[in-house]
């Protein structure tokens, strides 16, 4: 591997993805609230809509934004105009009810909202992608350092996510809904400073392709590398994980109060502790993936998820035991998807990383986040009694049994090729990088 003649600016780096986090922390565990009856009094189906505002970005951005990324813009001026207009779109949510009746509305405030959050969404989802390109461009050892840059994100989602929680502890009804409010304006303040500091980054270029056809659209260039077996099963995987990582968050919170009995003001202290878990995981992750590869750091984070369902559906009522096994987050996430992340910018050319990195996002962000709303509520449903109580051993040994046959289609099928062994030393050696199959 060639040594930059410069020291990898690690500390930038990090402190970008402290702010591109904190501002999806600031509004995403308290906007619930906000338009449930108390607040907005948005139906199922707007809120399922508002929900569904990412999956819609990281769908559309598969597109766009990363063949902006790629082939057009630098992308440190991306981010920057990103986070600049999707960040007045979220400010702009604090004021959601005035601009309804301004417009002429009158009290049907769905449309400014959703559109606001959409407008954000589309603008913001692209960025975590980007954010990675950046810090993948400029680090010397992405093993080694990776880890350590992308805690910085974690880190940033507990410093907005937590003070806001317990600010807002306490308080109910109107109230509550009315401070709760506050949150667009930190996440919208936090974006338009990551806009400017975006301008600070160091440059990151786009690589435009000398090609044309498929060579010359980023985006297709990058799917077109899943005709390489190893790249085709880690995908179908990664969708796999991706289900099984967000129906967690579409069940944990029901599961943790009516199943385990905790209170309803302490269940996201107790999720919480997964990301803290998710800090030292990321810590170490540079050292655990130099002793056991990507295989097997993978197949850590998946079965992760399956020993975490498992003790759901079995110790439903050793609190004890429910609360300590939240440590498990941070294997999931750190050892599966940052590791996925790492592996995608060794695996890929440099030419489309940012629409590698936001194909296999479409996954994380998008489809498995859609396919977890269609799975897991619907069969929460049908395995609830007349009298109310849901079957969560039922419940839960279907994710269980996902990720374990995840682990086991990535135990016999991937097989990366021997030059991403050393993807550090590859990485500049344009021979070993794969060619695209006609």
């Amino acid at each position: 591997m060639k040594t930059p003649s410069t020291p990898a600016p690690t500390f930038r780096l990090w402190l970008m993805m402290v702010l591109e986090f904190a501002i999806w922390g600031a509004w995403l565990p308290l906007i619930w609230g906000t338009m449930g009856k108390d607040g907005l009094a948005f139906s199922d189906s707007q809120i399922a809509w508002v929900g569904s505002a990412f999956a819609i970005a990281s769908i559309v951005g598969i597109f766009f934004s990363g063949q902006a990324a790629d082939r057009t813009f630098a992308a440190e001026k991306f981010m920057a105009f990103s986070h600049l207009v999707g960040g007045l779109a979220i400010l702009a949510m604090y004021w959601a009810r005035e601009i309804a009746a301004a417009v002429g509305l009158g009290g049907n405030v769905f449309p400014v909202f959703f559109g606001l959050m959409l407008v954000h969404a589309l603008l913001y989802v692209p960025t975590i992608s980007v954010s990675n390109s950046i810090a993948f461009t400029h680090m010397q050892d992405a093993r080694k350092e990776f880890g350590i840059v992308r805690m910085g994100g974690t880190i940033g989602w507990i410093l907005a996510a937590w003070p806001l929680f317990f600010l807002l502890r306490g308080k109910e009804g109107a109230a509550a809904v009315e401070a709760s409010r506050g949150i667009f304006l930190v996440a919208g303040i936090t974006s338009l400073v990551l806009a400017a500091y975006s301008l600070t980054l160091p440059h990151t270029p786009p690589k435009r392709s000398t090609g044309g056809g498929i060579a010359g659209i980023a985006w297709l260039k990058a799917a077109g590398y899943l005709s390489y077996p190893y790249l085709l099963v880690l995908f179908v995987v990664t969708f796999i994980d991706a289900v099984i990582h967000n129906g967690y968050f579409k069940l944990a919170d029901d599961f943790l109060e009516k199943g385990v009995g905790l209170q309803k003001a302490w269940i996201m202290p107790v999720m919480s502790i997964g990301q803290v878990a998710e800090i030292l995981t990321m810590a170490c992750l540079g050292g655990v993936l130099a002793k056991l590869g990507w295989k097997t750091t993978m197949l850590l984070g998946i079965l992760g998820h399956a020993v975490r369902f498992a003790v759901f559906a079995f110790l439903p009522q050793n609190q004890a035991v429910i609360i300590a096994v939240q440590v498990l987050h941070g294997i999931c996430y750190a050892f599966f998807f940052a590791t996925l992340y790492i592996f995608i910018d060794a695996a890929f050319p440099k030419d489309v990383r940012s629409s590698a990195q936001s194909l296999f996002n479409l996954l994380v962000l998008g489809l498995g986040d859609l396919a977890a709303n269609w799975l897991f509520f619907p069969l929460r449903t049908l395995l609830t009694a007349a009298d109310g109580t849901v079957d969560y051993r039922r419940l839960f040994l279907v994710p269980t049994f996902m990720a374990l046959a995840a682990a086991a289609v990535l135990l016999v099928f991937f097989w990366p090729p021997r030059w991403l062994a050393t993807a550090a030393e590859a990485e500049d050696d344009p021979e070993t990088e794969p060619q695209l199959v006609a």
